[in-house]
């Protein structure tokens, strides 16, 4: 499901399943397993997330939520889900989304969870978030992860209400990406950025970040102790719901 390399001490980390790259329960425990390793590593520079193909990815996949027996089944899954976006979020280590193709839904949080986004220019390549057109909202620590993201309600808003795909340029324009560079640059581009940020004395990168993120991953932390966001999980079974999702997943097969 991941193709893992080692470049210049940094972690890229490939996402490789079907034609749409979806996130599957594997992927995530191997990837919250690649965070506590990075962390862990003294010699470690950072990871590269990025898509094999034409898509980095559309999101999670889809027969994941289609197959949930029953409510219990979901919140299981989302209570590993949310470490895992925590983790990623707080990564000790600078984290770069290198958006090789399409990115979409879950593809395009756990993009937002990284410190820089990067596209590649491509005329063809689509970014953005539907949720909302087939009638799902965002959990705790996704809703929390893309306001962040945004650092703004209005561009928040704009995204998540409307939920329109867009083109590079636009998405840069909004913000969902700091830079748009060419297919042969995608990679140089994000390794020189974390080599700019890390390789400093004392790495005080790690300092500032985990000071720049703190306030967000508490705030995150407390809602999924203190919050009833289980009962939201109610919504993966109602059936207009489901009927879309269903759609959504012959349609991409």
């Amino acid at each position: 499901m991941f193709d893992e390399t080692i470049e210049d001490e940094i972690r890229i980390v490939t996402l490789k399943n079907g034609k749409t790259n979806p996130i599957n329960r594997e992927m995530l425990l191997r990837l919250k397993e690649i965070i506590d390793e990075v962390n862990a590593s003294s010699t470690a520079k950072g990871i590269i997330l990025t898509g094999d193909g034409r898509f980095f990815s559309s999101g999670f996949d889809l027969p994941i939520f289609i197959n949930f027996k029953d409510q219990k089944e979901a919140i299981e899954f989302f209570e590993m889900e949310e470490e895992v976006l925590l983790s990623l979020f707080t990564c000790e280590k600078p984290v770069i989304s290198a958006m090789n193709g399409h990115c979409a839904a879950a593809g395009l949080i756990y993009s937002m969870a990284a410190d820089y986004r990067i596209a590649k220019n491509h005329p063809k390549i689509k970014i953005g978030m539907t949720e909302i057109k087939i009638g799902l909202g965002l959990s705790i620590a996704q809703h929390e992860v893309m306001r962040y993201g945004f650092d703004g309600n209005i561009r928040f808003r704009d995204v998540m209400f409307f939920g329109d795909m867009v083109g590079v340029e636009k998405a840069k324009q909004m913000q969902l990406i700091d830079e748009v560079v060419e297919e042969d640059q995608l990679m140089e581009r994000s390794k020189q950025v974390i080599k700019q940020w890390i390789d400093t004395p004392n790495r005080p990168f790690i300092q500032m970040k985990k000071l720049l993120r703190q306030d967000t991953a508490r705030r995150i932390a407390k809602k999924l102790k203190e919050e009833n966001w289980q009962d939201g999980m109610n919504s993966f079974f109602k059936e207009d719901v489901r009927q879309t999702l269903e759609f959504v997943q012959a349609s991409m097969a």
